[in-house]
């Protein structure tokens, strides 16, 4: 049972890697066309006059997926632990504690995936779309809340892995 937990975790932070490497990719490769094709367009006084239209709204949704899948693969090593609570706790306690307190990021993980599911569906009800490029906001709520329930996928494995078999997780000390 805990060798297929921590197998599909790991894979699931490798998918969640992809995908955040990829948007980051994607960000970059925007931003940089929208800084080329204005400075051509400055360079020939307006001859060359190529745009990439909507480029801080694709920047803005590439951010947010970005965010929540990388958020996503690393939730079990950025978690600051408070040497307060734990200081001189066994590691196998401190460890249990630590996939309870993961309890949460899972809850978080589920409530956002739920509510971004509620707003794509009324979304695509009524037909809204992004404000430059006119994009439905159905299916980009819907990819947000996917990353957002392998957020709680995640959180959840590592809170099982933690608080029912010990397995300590890395973690920051504030160091």
């Amino acid at each position: 049972m805990q060798a297929f937990l921590e197998g599909a975790s790991r894979w699931l932070a490798l998918v969640c890697r992809w995908v955040a490497g990829g948007c980051l990719i994607l960000m970059l490769a925007v931003t940089i066309a929208d800084v080329v094709t204005r400075y051509l367009q400055r360079l020939t006084d307006g001859a060359i006059s190529f745009q990439v239209f909507g480029s801080v709204e694709l920047v803005s949704y590439l951010m947010l997926f970005a965010l929540l899948a990388a958020m996503s693969a690393s939730v079990e090593k950025s978690q600051v632990v408070v040497e307060a609570f734990s200081h001189r706790l066994p590691a196998s306690i401190a460890a249990r504690l630590h996939g309870v307190y993961l309890l949460g990021f899972a809850v978080l993980g589920g409530v956002l995936a739920t509510g971004l599911v509620g707003a794509a569906h009324a979304a695509v009800e009524y037909g809204e779309v992004t404000q430059d490029l006119r994009i439905s906001l159905g299916p980009i709520y819907l990819i947000a809340a996917g990353l957002s329930a392998l957020l709680a996928l995640r959180s959840l494995l590592h809170a099982l892995l933690g608080a029912l078999f010990g397995q300590s997780a890395e973690v920051s000390h504030g160091d």
